[in-house]
């Protein structure tokens, strides 16, 4: 005759850790719907910025492409294409995180992420790399649009340099995107984040412009910018030319995702914003 079942087996007592190290069944699950959530409308959110980057290369290289010349020893449209891929893809990161968290908190969600047993860190590593995981897929789509297109040669030439940068510069706006969407509490005020901090940063980050062409005041300026080592990094992958120091772009870079990361984790563990 079978014994009948130790309930003890089957319902630990409570206290008793059930999830022993990480969560890797529910973290691969916000994973997986942070990435459905923008793939479902892929033509909004990966195909519409390749075209918007395009129109970019196209007006600046034919306003600005026969008075500038070369930059930094390459034709302007060779120069400027490569910012403009990896601006593409810093932009849609801090999007997707941004709206991602403010999208569950207008319409009430926010709880049935806060709900399931995933620790801080693991909601930050879904909505990273959910992020993470757009941007690249807007920098690629951006890099084929570019290599089919007339007037610009895009090749690689540091594939190193370009996974690290990119990489890098889309976890840094990621985790900016996280905080801006746990502080926001409509969109007005993650659009005023857009427009007053990233678009500005953005643009006065070399990206249409070498820094060693403009005053010293304006190039210091443009060194204190994290964006800066973004562009120029991901750009001298392909140009094989950087306009600033890589080694030094690399560690400023590691640091301040370091640092967003911890404020970020510390911001999700204590639930600011997030829980009533």
């Amino acid at each position: 005759m079978l014994s009948p079942p130790n309930p003890e087996a089957r319902h630990p007592e409570p206290g008793v850790v059930v999830i022993a190290s990480v969560n890797w069944q529910g973290l691969k699950t916000l994973y997986l719907k942070e990435v459905r959530r923008f793939f479902k409308v892929q033509l909004q959110t990966i195909w519409a910025p390749a075209i918007t980057t395009l129109l970019f290369l196209v007006i600046f290289s034919i306003a600005l492409g026969g008075q500038k010349g070369d930059v930094l020893g390459v034709p302007y449209a060779d120069f400027l294409g490569p910012g403009l891929i990896v601006m593409g893809m810093i932009q849609n990161a801090f999007a997707n995180s941004s709206s991602s968290l403010l999208v569950a908190k207008v319409q009430g969600s926010i709880i049935d992420v806060l709900m399931p047993p995933l620790s801080a860190g693991e909601l930050l590593v879904a909505f990273v790399g959910g992020a993470l995981t757009r941007a690249w897929l807007v920098g690629i789509a951006v890099w084929l649009v570019m290599a089919i297109a007339p007037g610009v040669d895009v090749p690689i030439d540091n594939i190193f340099l370009v996974l690290y940068f990119g990489t890098m510069g889309s976890i840094m706006l990621s985790l900016l995107g996280v905080l801006t969407g746990i502080w926001a509490d409509k969109f007005d005020h993650a659009a005023a984040v857009t427009n007053f901090v990233i678009q500005p940063l953005t643009l006065l980050s070399g990206t249409f412009y070498a820094i060693d062409k403009i005053n010293p005041v304006m190039a210091t300026i443009s060194h204190a910018n994290p964006f800066f080592y973004v562009i120029d990094g991901f750009r001298s992958g392909f140009i094989g030319v950087s306009d600033g120091l890589l080694v030094q772009g690399a560690v400023v870079l590691l640091v301040v995702d370091v640092v967003l990361w911890l404020v970020c984790y510390r911001v999700l563990r204590t639930g600011w914003r997030l829980k009533a």
